[in-house]
């Protein structure tokens, strides 16, 4: 895991990403701050966060971006093989990170990483 100095914009935005209970997009992150800081500073520190295996990317069934924390990771064992539900009423996108999905792939074939989204209704809206 790479370590980077913090900064009062890196601390509010992993703040504001550990403390949601679903992921979020980039714009969903900028309302949250309240101007504390423009667009592409939250770009860069996404990036950061991300390359310093503190949060993840998400791609949406529909090609948008969300980023939610790591919980279960370590600086041993880094993984972010787990489900990813989208609510098609709601919007919201949630990691289930005690369901990871299995694949058995044809010989010479490795998985490095996997996006894995189902789409459905969640208990929110059921």
């Amino acid at each position: 895991m790479k370590k980077s100095r913090n900064t009062a914009a890196k601390t509010k935005i992993l703040n504001v990403i550990t403390d949601s209970k679903i992921a979020l997009s980039h714009s969903e992150i900028h309302q949250l701050l309240d101007d504390f800081c423009d667009r592409v500073t939250i770009y860069r520190v996404l990036d950061r966060l991300i390359e310093e295996d503190l949060i993840h990317k998400i791609v949406t069934i529909d090609g948008a971006i969300k980023y939610a924390a790591c919980h279960d990771c370590s600086t041993v064992e880094h993984h972010h093989n787990h489900i990813h539900f989208s609510c098609e009423q709601c919007h919201t996108v949630t990691c289930i990170e005690d369901v990871e999905p299995s694949f058995k792939l044809p010989e010479k074939y490795k998985i490095h990483n996997v996006n894995f989204t189902l789409s459905g209704v969640c208990p929110e809206c059921s």
